[in-house]
């Protein structure tokens, strides 16, 4: 069985007595898309900042590559492949969305000069703010914001993109949009773990579901089975999901 591109292995997290995450064992393949679900302070956002570096356990092994990057903090592994795109954007104000998105190839990729400017236009083409680049990030409507999060992230060219509820707060058409364009990103070969509420919006992309609670995994499987498995239900959805 080849080698996971990033995993937890036993991992748990403590907040004083609060357990946050209990042994948690969680595995995404090279291209994979997959999708973690569950309700709220189930450990979903804890276990993504594991996995950025954000946050460091109490226990467990995180690994990306086959390298132990336990210890690494977010900007090291963010230069090794590991990028992530928050609920709630947050842009660098006085700045274009081409500057903003600059960042993410200097600080995030490393990138300089022409090389860095030709990695934000291509980003900027797939995540389709090319029409805006040269707008002032504050006066984005709230989809092209969150398109931004998505180029930042993506100008650090990483092999895995952690995604926070990034769906969260649009319309229903907006959301549809935001859903072609990770699919396209989905397409290119980077791999997805995306947390999300709107599970109608998640199952679009993804083609593994992880259900947590309570700081544990409790249902991992192809979404059609994860979303009619009964502790599924009783956890997190309270009916079962056509």
């Amino acid at each position: 069985m080849p080698e996971p591109l990033i995993s937890s292995v036993k991992v748990s997290k403590r907040f004083g007595e609060l357990a946050v995450l209990q042994d948690v064992d969680f595995a995404v393949g090279a291209g994979e898309a997959v999708g973690v679900v569950g309700p709220n302070g189930a450990g979903k956002t804890t276990l993504l900042s594991v996995l950025a570096g954000t946050l460091r356990p109490n226990e467990g092994t995180v690994r990306f590559q086959a390298e132990d990057v336990t210890r690494l903090r977010a900007d090291r592994r963010c230069r090794k492949g590991i990028a992530r795109a928050y609920q709630i954007p947050r842009p660098f104000d006085g700045m274009t969305v081409l500057e903003n998105v600059l960042v993410g190839a200097t600080h995030g990729a490393g990138l300089r000069g022409q090389a860095a400017y030709q990695r934000c236009i291509e980003v900027l083409g797939e995540c389709a703010l090319t029409e805006v680049a040269n707008r002032r990030a504050e006066s984005l409507g709230l989809l092209h914001r969150k398109r931004m999060e998505l180029a930042r992230a993506l100008a650090t060219g990483p092999s895995v993109l952690l995604l926070d509820e990034i769906g969260g707060g649009l319309t229903d058409a907006e959301a549809a949009e935001l859903v072609a364009t990770i699919r396209g990103l989905h397409g290119s070969g980077v791999a997805i773990v995306w947390i999300e509420h709107i599970v109608h919006v998640l199952v679009q992309v993804v083609q593994r579901l992880v259900c947590m609670n309570a700081g544990q995994i409790i249902a991992d499987g192809a979404p059609s089975d994860v979303l009619q498995d009964a502790s599924v239900i009783d956890a997190y959805l309270g009916r079962r999901v056509a």
